[in-house]
């Protein structure tokens, strides 16, 4: 059995604020140390509800956890392009096969190309076309996870850029139909796949519209 990390470090970066303050010495004779933690649910590795997208819709804490914990099939994508359009063909021929219900992740090891620290993660990554939305929303997957800027849209917000709904494709087509979204994981290409165990778990946060995930695989157990 391995248990693959795809989480990033949630550790200040160019688009997300991060705060971590730090109450307390225990070795100048404090009782305990306590961390307090301020940044945006949607940033880092994290798990977007419906309300992220969609007015009146659940809410974070109504994600079931079988919609996010369970058997994963991996895409590998791994020989993709900066700036590559991805559309429905690339992405069939990239599936391993399986049943509806099953969690997919798209593994172009983006990471491996340009540092997710950087402005260039962004404005050079893969994406995916409306037709590529559409395929994923027809193998009725119960989650969808991304380790790449997977709207075109993403990139233009580091600008101040907010595109029209339609474009921001697999919020529309996807996290529409209420299938979970689960955004830019990182060290993807250190699953040897084509099947695994996937834990996207978010934070039980009443009433918030995403929440930061502890992302992991676990590969080698009976039955994937």
């Amino acid at each position: 059995m391995k248990i693959v990390d795809l989480s990033m470090a949630m550790e200040p970066h160019m688009r997300w604020p991060v705060d971590v303050a730090v109450k307390g010495d225990i070795a100048a004779g404090d009782q305990f140390r306590v961390s307090r933690l301020s940044t945006t649910c949607h940033g880092f590795t994290h798990v977007d509800a419906q309300a992220h997208f969609i007015a009146g819709a659940p809410t974070i804490e109504a994600t079931p956890l079988e919609k996010v914990v369970g058997r994963c099939r991996i895409l590998d994508l791994r020989d993709v392009q900066a700036n590559e359009e991805i559309g429905a063909a690339r992405l069939a021929a990239a599936d391993p096969g399986g049943a509806a219900g099953e969690i997919l992740l798209l593994s172009s090891g983006w990471d491996r190309q340009r540092d997710y620290t950087t402005r260039e993660f962004w404005t050079d990554a893969p994406y995916l076309n409306r037709e590529a939305a559409e395929w994923l929303k027809a193998q009725e997957p119960s989650a969808i996870a991304f380790d790449f800027p997977q709207d075109y849209s993403i990139r233009l917000l580091l600008d101040g850029v907010m595109a029209p709904t339609e474009e921001h494709v697999t919020h529309d087509v996807c996290l529409r139909a209420g299938i979970t979204l689960i955004e830019y994981l990182v060290n993807t290409s250190g699953l040897s796949g084509p099947y695994c165990l996937l834990s996207a778990a978010p934070l039980k946060l009443p009433n918030a519209d995403g929440s930061p995930a502890r992302v992991y695989a676990i590969e080698g157990l009976q039955g994937l």
